[in-house]
């Protein structure tokens, strides 16, 4: 499945996803996770709002996506993203995105969490899902 990362510099989620202006991509498996690119989202450049435009444009970024981690993210945009069954997981103690890629490969072997299978058959192509 694709996981994005929010991060300023590459290797930590230490972001918050209204002020991210990179979304670092992986695909996570059971046996294998890889860096597959980098979404870029335009700064906020109007102070004054446009913040529906603002998440609208984020989660249209990051729509192949089955999860976000982010540092910090509003209730407005986290009920975007979910509505897009684009799953965020705050993830506060910035730790560095391999270990909770490990982490997650971990989770992933044993018995995922009912939010977590659900979001994984986002990534399921629909020409392998059973009939």
């Amino acid at each position: 499945m694709k996981v994005a990362f929010a991060s300023t510099d590459k290797t930590h989620i230490n972001a918050h996803f209204g002020q991210a202006e990179n979304f670092y991509i992986w695909e996570v498996g059971i046996d294998r996770a890889e860096f597959s690119g980098v979404v870029q989202v335009m700064a906020d450049v109007d102070a004054e709002g446009h913040s529906d435009d603002k998440i609208e444009a984020r989660a249209a970024a990051l729509e192949d996506c089955a999860l976000v981690y982010i540092a910090e993210i509003g209730g407005p945009a986290a009920a975007r993203l979910v509505a897009k069954k684009i799953h965020p997981v705050k993830n506060k103690e910035c730790e560095a995105i391999s270990t909770v890629v490990e982490k997650l490969q971990e989770v992933l072997r044993g018995s995922p969490p009912p939010w977590l299978r659900k979001a994984m058959l986002k990534s399921e192509r629909p020409e392998f899902a059973p009939r």
